[in-house]
């Protein structure tokens, strides 16, 4: 590996510096993006069973997941209408898609550039090889020939191996994040709809367990 590296030359670097960033960011959005995370199945289902026995706790929804943030800033304004509950929904939901999508267009931008700096490495190289090529004893330079093919050689290899597991991974995590996206969607989808048919008076809880031992101390 040490000599790959010293036989690409200086290009090397900005390729190993794109290698370790692609490396820290696949890992980092494969631990954030698990759909059981950000939209576990049934929240929806089970937000509707508390609104109707009333016992919507709203903090501990926005704490349960992303989803349940979303669903929580759509019941804070269920009695407004559901015109106010779909834009509060359609607002939340942005903001999560949003952190989803974080790091996407660094990982796709790496995929992008670096199959460019191993070109650049191969133009780098060939100049150096024909630059010997034309020089008075060139046929006797096969040593600094061979470096120029080399150099050309390993840096295109190392540009396309960053690039396509980054590009595979690329791919992976959009699809990842339309899917929950999907999955976010329907089960959101389910609160409205309940809400919509809801004959009964909605009660949430909208206090800290802190607040609410502050407002019971008040009162006694």
């Amino acid at each position: 590996m040490m000599d790959a590296l010293i036989a690409g030359g200086w290009l090397m670097i900005p390729l190993l510096g794109c290698s370790l960033l692609a490396t820290v960011i696949i890992i980092e959005r494969l631990w954030t993006l698990r759909a059981k995370r950000i939209a576990p199945y049934g929240l929806g289902q089970e937000v509707c069973s508390l609104v109707a026995r009333g016992q919507v706790d709203l903090y501990w929804l926005e704490g349960h997941s992303p989803l349940g943030g979303v669903l929580a800033a759509g019941l804070r304004n269920a009695r407004l209408g559901h015109e106010q509950v779909r834009a509060r929904l359609q607002e939340a939901a942005t903001a999560v898609i949003h952190d989803m999508e974080r790091f996407l267009s660094p990982l796709g931008t790496i995929a992008a550039i670096t199959p460019l700096i191993g070109l650049l490495g191969t133009v780098v190289g060939m100049i150096e090889v024909f630059a010997v090529i034309v020089s008075a004893d060139g046929v006797g330079r096969t040593a600094e020939l061979a470096g120029g093919i080399s150099r050309a050689l390993v840096t295109t290899a190392a540009g396309l191996t960053v690039a396509i597991p980054a590009l595979m991974f690329h791919r992976y995590f959009l699809r990842r994040v339309e899917d929950i996206t999907v999955r976010m969607e329907e089960q959101a989808g389910q609160v409205v709809e309940f809400l919509a048919h809801y004959q009964g008076e909605l009660g949430f809880s909208d206090q800290h367990e802190g607040d609410l031992s502050a407002s019971e101390a008040r009162g006694s």
